[in-house]
């Protein structure tokens, strides 16, 4: 029967104050999101490259989407179950081997079923890397090392769509290869130069999602995080369309966009510290109200500079919920279910991006103010729910 031990660090501090085996899964991260080019242009290879009709390649998007939705809760049992390295490192290596079989494949059924099997597969490092992380820092650290981890990921998809449009003239050969070779790489690294984190010793019966259903605080905390998906993925779906109606240009669109990830490169390692030291229920429900005030004012905007001031809020606000959100998910799991809740959490948000353009679509032709009007009360609603749980879980965290 397995039972909870209590184990020395893993290792000793690095210069900045984290564990090595975080530093490295940082870097780790890094690299295996500067070689994620295949989910950026896989709409296109589909129409492109495989000759597929607009609402076949939205099919095979949609079965994608499935599977990464279920990606993170099935992960997140493993990492509880198994451990975390093996689930990321298994993970990575069926996330490559998808990525081989997608690229080789034809034949919309082909090409639908592998597409459901890198979904099932992508996501897995997700809540393996959040659990990982839980394990190795102390709970006073957190804050700042997930918002590390948020800027690794958004460091390395900058790389990603650069190295993406340029390998994808190449021919999808090079593209999906080279995304599987970096997927290997990062589980190798994993594998040899991070330590199994999971303070128990051999197969856990985890709980599962029986534990999260019973856990009321945690269901409110999937509520805000699905509000907040809702909301954000907003600006990757229905924004760009909206923003063609208001008279501004693709191009305008794409420069103030960009704006977001600069931002988060160059202010997000700058907060971590900052926040850590704020009540972090109070620090979500800020940050949801600012993503939901820029996107509110977005039904104001009529040139670029508008358009880039909203980006610059909502930007803000996303930096400051980073760390936040998988810090709170960190705090009310026990240690042997911290997998199982980062892959509900994530699952969470990704159902509220799942329901982002549907709803964004049928408001969007009642004009912008509907729209974003709309989509601002969404956000001030999750922002409230914040702040109203955010008294429980300073009393979990504390009495924890």
């Amino acid at each position: 029967m397995a039972v909870l031990t209590s184990r020395p660090p893993l290792a000793p501090p690095g210069p900045l104050s984290l564990p090595r085996p975080f530093w490295t899964l940082w870097l780790g991260t890094v690299i295996n999101r500067a070689g994620a080019i295949v989910q950026p242009f896989l709409s296109v290879y589909l129409v492109q490259i495989q000759g597929f009709t607009l609402p076949q390649a939205g099919v095979v998007m949609t079965v994608f989407g499935v599977g990464s939705l279920l990606s993170h809760v099935l992960a997140g049992w493993l990492a509880d179950r198994y451990g975390r390295r093996l689930t990321l490192t298994c993970g990575m290596l069926a996330t490559s081997t998808a990525m081989v079989l997608l690229g080789a494949a034809s034949g919309f059924f082909a090409v639908a079923a592998i597409a459901f099997l890198l979904g099932l597969t992508i996501e897995s490092y997700r809540p393996a890397s959040q659990a990982m992380v839980a394990d190795l820092v102390s709970p006073a650290q957190r804050p700042r090392a997930y918002a590390l981890l948020f800027w690794a990921m958004n460091l390395g998809y900058a790389v990603a769509m650069v190295a993406g449009g340029r390998l994808a003239d190449h021919g999808a050969h090079a593209m999906f290869g080279v995304n599987a070779a970096v997927a290997v790489v990062f589980a190798a690294v994993v594998w040899r130069a991070v330590p199994e984190s999971r303070p128990v010793e051999g197969p856990l019966p985890a709980a599962g999602l029986r534990g999260v259903s019973r856990d009321r605080l945690m269901l409110a905390v999937c509520a805000v995080t699905a509000a907040y998906g809702l909301l954000y993925a907003q600006a990757f779906t229905t924004l760009p369309l909206a923003i063609a109606e208001q008279g501004i240009t693709r191009t305008h669109f794409g420069l103030a966009m960009a704006l977001n990830g600069v931002l988060i490169i160059a202010f997000q390692p700058l907060t971590g510290i900052w926040l850590a030291r704020r009540d972090p229920g109070r620090v979500l429900a800020a940050g949801t109200a600012i993503v939901a005030a820029g996107f509110a004012l977005t039904a104001l905007v009529h040139d670029a500079r508008g358009l880039a001031l909203t980006v610059a809020i909502w930007t803000a606000g996303e930096i400051v919920i980073a760390g936040t959100l998988p810090t709170i998910v960190a705090a009310l799991a026990l240690p042997e279910q911290q997998g199982t809740y980062a892959g509900v959490s994530g699952m969470s948000w990704a159902a509220g991006a799942v329901l982002a353009p549907m709803i964004g679509t049928a408001l969007l032709p009642l004009g912008p103010e509907a729209l974003w009007n709309v989509i601002g009360l969404v956000g001030a609603l999750s922002a409230l729910g914040a702040l109203l749980i955010a008294g429980p879980i300073r009393r979990r965290t504390v009495a924890g």
